[in-house]
């Protein structure tokens, strides 16, 4: 029996989107994908039916287990924060028709489990994304954020497991 998990990751963004694929054979994480879904320019309800489309089309393709999504953290300016939500449900909801769980984490949460800070920069996320996926080439940073979301959850699963309980660690949902 194998232990096998497929994880999407999704750094949401209403400009652009990051996603990442990951499988999970144990304790080994092993890179599957990575990109970015650009949106187009024009009315706002245009570039979420393109979030959505295309994550859509990612889970289709890739067929994760599970998503791991960043979760919305406070903004200086509360129209980006609202924006972002947007984006952010438009990536969740093009996951429903394929029955993945989906489970969010909080920016800080994600950077800590992949760098050991939770205000780790993007170059210091990059960099530990390729090292412990060992990646021949540095993702875009939007990209680099989905690996790690996927990787958080990775760890989690596997801290879960070691610790033999299936209820959520803190922040995992």
């Amino acid at each position: 029996m194998t232990n096998r998990r497929r994880i999407l990751g999704i750094d949401p963004g209403s400009r652009l989107t990051g996603f990442g694929v990951v499988d999970f054979d144990g304790d080994k994480a092993l890179y599957v994908s990575s990109g970015t879904v650009q949106s187009i320019d024009g009315a706002f309800a245009d570039r979420l039916r393109q979030i959505f489309e295309s994550i859509g089309d990612i889970v289709s393709e890739f067929r994760p287990d599970l998503v791991a999504i960043e979760s919305v953290f406070m903004h200086k300016n509360a129209g980006s924060a609202l924006k972002l939500g947007h984006a952010r449900s438009a990536a969740i909801c093009a996951t429903f028709a394929h029955s993945v769980e989906v489970h969010e984490y909080a920016p800080r949460e994600i950077k800590q489990a992949v760098v050991g800070s939770g205000a780790a920069s993007k170059e210091q996320v990059q960099h530990m994304v390729v090292s412990i996926l060992d990646l021949d080439g540095v993702p875009s940073p939007d990209a680099a954020d989905a690996l790690a979301a996927a990787l958080c959850h990775g760890h989690q699963r596997r801290l879960r497991a070691q610790l033999g309980t299936g209820k959520a660690i803190a922040g995992a949902r």
